[in-house]
């Protein structure tokens, strides 16, 4: 399985609450540039799974326009700023299996994706994402190898 995880888009802070923040016009612009990356990485991507924070959502919808239409939508509370990374990893893993899905894409925030890194390969400390970052991981033969990290800056 190919698992990309994302870091949402710059958000703003003019919210009544965390979770009611909107994507900035950069945050739109720099998830645009990293939708375009993965069109060159993944062909098809057979599950989605992205936060119910506003900004999660919103970067789905940008990088959404640019894919093919995944096999599966799953909105995922476990996957929230200060969700268990555990638990999170868990959730996914058990989505992923249910569908059948080769190919994941999850949308969620620091400092959970960093450590949900840190679950998935023990041999990586948790990275710090840039906003609208990606990192993959290889899982085969049940072993997890972070491949790559990419941020809006290294696809310019």
């Amino acid at each position: 399985m190919q698992l990309f995880l994302m870091r949402h888009g710059e958000a703003s802070f003019d919210a009544p609450s965390d979770r009611e923040r909107k994507l900035t016009d950069s945050g739109r612009y720099h998830t645009r540039k990293m939708a375009n990356w993965l069109t060159m990485n993944i062909g098809q991507i057979d599950l989605v799974i992205v936060s119910p924070y506003l900004r999660a959502q919103q970067t789905w919808q940008e990088v959404s326009k640019h894919l093919p239409e995944p096999r599966k939508l799953v909105t995922l509370d476990d996957i929230t700023p200060n969700g268990s990374p555990q638990t999170a990893t868990d959730a996914i893993l058990a989505y992923a299996e249910e569908y059948y899905a080769d190919t994941v894409l999850v949308i969620t925030h620091m400092p959970v994706v960093g450590y949900m890194v840190n679950e998935l390969d023990k041999t990586v400390e948790p990275p710090i994402f840039a906003t609208s970052a990606i990192a993959q991981l290889d899982k085969h033969a049940e072993q997890v190898s972070f491949v790559a990290m990419n941020t809006p800056q290294s696809v310019a």
